[in-house]
């Protein structure tokens, strides 16, 4: 690769960059995490995904002894927080791509990184370390409000399959709201988009009786119930985890729902126009 400069004497000159090392992806990787907490949009984002976790295990704490049943156990201490981050995560996802577009920092980036796969590919491995280090802090809430505020039984049955099973669900909404972003662009957008159409289409396939059978192969939010260790259909507790059939169902709605978005999010990406 070359590129053309007016030497000092009037003449064009060429000044040779072929020989230039790529940007390491870690360093890559280093950038998108810095500039996930940049701006103050990213930073405060932040904030509220730990307040509200610390919050919502608070008021569990609080009301969640009401004499005859003692909810203040690590499971559901650890049920508790998905719900803020379940609706935060994503939003951050969103802002990791569509920033580069509404703050017009694309050109910047992708002129110095003209592999636009590799820097898509750094924003997705940073959002997912983001979503880690939410997990193992909902995960540290949740065991202290257990020992502090939870009955002698609060760590009864917890097993390994409840720490994959809310970290899967937690990067799912990361990646799905990643593939949102690269969809649209737009800030805006893709977080109306994000949070509208999902909850639309549950409710369709929930009323639309020849949708019901189907919903579990084709409904994000329903193929994801069984992580929470009960089955949809019938409501009962699933004994020994997942099924087979539940990991198809999975497999089926995340394609739809997460790999689909994110494909044709890269190939938009690809063909636009930075600015």
């Amino acid at each position: 690769m070359s590129t053309t400069h007016t030497a000092p004497g009037g003449a064009p000159a060429s000044l040779d960059v072929t020989g230039t090392k790529a940007v390491p992806f870690a360093r890559l990787t280093s950038v998108e995490l810095r500039k996930m907490v940049d701006t103050r949009a990213g930073l405060w984002l932040m904030v509220v995904i730990v307040l509200l976790t610390g919050l919502f295990v608070t008021l569990l704490a609080i009301f969640g002894d009401n004499g005859a049943t003692d909810e203040r156990t690590f499971v559901n201490y650890l049920g508790a927080t998905a719900t803020p981050q379940g609706f935060l995560l994503p939003v951050m996802g969103i802002l990791l791509v569509t920033s580069e577009w509404s703050q017009r920092t694309a050109l910047v980036t992708f002129t110095l990184t003209p592999e636009r796969v590799k820097v898509i590919a750094a924003k997705t491995v940073a959002a997912l370390i983001i979503g880690l280090a939410a997990v193992l802090v909902a995960m540290g809430m949740a065991a202290a409000a257990a020992a502090l505020a939870g009955p002698e039984n609060a760590f009864e049955g917890v097993a390994a399959s409840d720490f994959g099973s809310f970290g899967l669900l937690q990067a799912m909404g990361i990646l799905q709201g990643l593939g949102f972003g690269l969809l649209f662009l737009n800030s805006a957008v893709a977080i109306v988009v994000f949070f509208v159409v999902p909850i639309a289409f549950n409710v369709l396939v929930t009323i639309v009786p020849w949708l019901q059978d189907a919903a579990p192969w084709i409904d994000i939010s329903t193929a994801q119930t069984p992580l929470f260790g009960f089955d949809p259909n019938t409501g009962q507790d699933l004994e020994g985890g997942m099924t087979a059939e539940a990991w198809a169902q999975l497999a089926s709605t995340s394609a739809i729902w997460i790999v689909l978005p994110i494909a044709v999010g890269i190939w938009r990406v690809l063909r636009s126009e930075a600015k």
